[in-house]
């Protein structure tokens, strides 16, 4: 079976990119015109349920997306390969790892979910667990992680797109998965090469989380801060995210 996908860029470096649990391989906002497409070739995948592959049904977790990244890998030729994964994606990249090592030549997290499950208070369970079937509650977390500074405009924009890129099945088997999955033991002590950016305004996955996770388990992890932007620095700082990845991804 093909694997949706997007594709930028012609280069001889490859990276495959993998969306948050709101977004889809559709929703990286203008920093796709500030890739550079002579030196990478980037591939956007969808995962079951969501944007090209709103109509494929599956488990719905994040094993099955790290199955799914790998048959890409495959079908392009790609041997290997560098991650970009967003948020839930984030997460996503951990399982390809942890998966596929010798496949993968370095890892950036934007605004990563880390390994370990994700701890939810009693009305923070409530919000995310509602959130696929309840608008209000999407759009409630997207004004959480973006710092109470989005334009309602641009998180009415967010929500639409989620709700209509999304089975609402999938939306609640991959939190369900992201939330609950462990991969901390299985990743600790990999020397792969790691970015993890966070944004400065982002109130929920914030650079003292990733400096105890992320940092913590990767002995070649770098954190650096994103000014500016919340969650969604592809939205709100476009330019200056493809500036790091790629100065991070780009050879020597």
């Amino acid at each position: 079976m093909a694997i949706a996908h997007r594709t930028v860029g012609t280069g001889p470096n490859h990276v495959i990119v993998l969306h948050d649990w709101f977004g889809t391989s559709a929703n990286w906002g203008s920093v796709l015109d500030y890739l550079d497409p002579d030196t990478f070739t980037y591939a956007f995948p969808d995962y079951r349920g969501y944007g090209l592959r709103k109509d494929e049904t599956g488990r719905y977790t994040l094993p099955e997306i790290a199955d799914d990244v790998l048959a890409l890998a495959d079908e392009l030729g790609w041997a290997t390969f560098s991650l970009v994964g967003h948020s839930m994606g984030g997460k996503a990249i951990q399982q390809v790892l942890v998966r596929a090592p010798e496949r993968v030549e370095r890892l950036v997290g934007l605004a990563p979910v880390p390994a370990a499950p994700y701890e939810m208070d009693d009305a923070t369970h409530a919000l995310f667990h509602g959130a696929a079937e309840d608008p209000a509650k999407r759009l409630a977390i997207l004004d959480l992680v973006t710092g109470n500074r989005a334009s309602r405009h641009w998180l009415d924009r967010m929500v639409r797109h989620s709700l209509e890129v999304s089975r609402p099945e999938a939306f609640g088997g991959y939190l369900a998965s992201w939330q609950s999955l462990d991969l901390s033991t299985a990743v600790k002590g990999s020397t792969v090469p790691v970015l993890v950016l966070v944004g400065q305004y982002d109130l929920a996955l914030t650079a003292d989380v990733m400096r105890a996770t992320w940092q913590v388990w990767y002995p070649n992890c770098e954190i650096r801060v994103v000014p500016g932007a919340g969650h969604y620095p592809m939205h709100e700082t476009p330019v200056a995210l493809a500036t790091e990845v790629e100065a991070f991804l780009r050879p020597a």
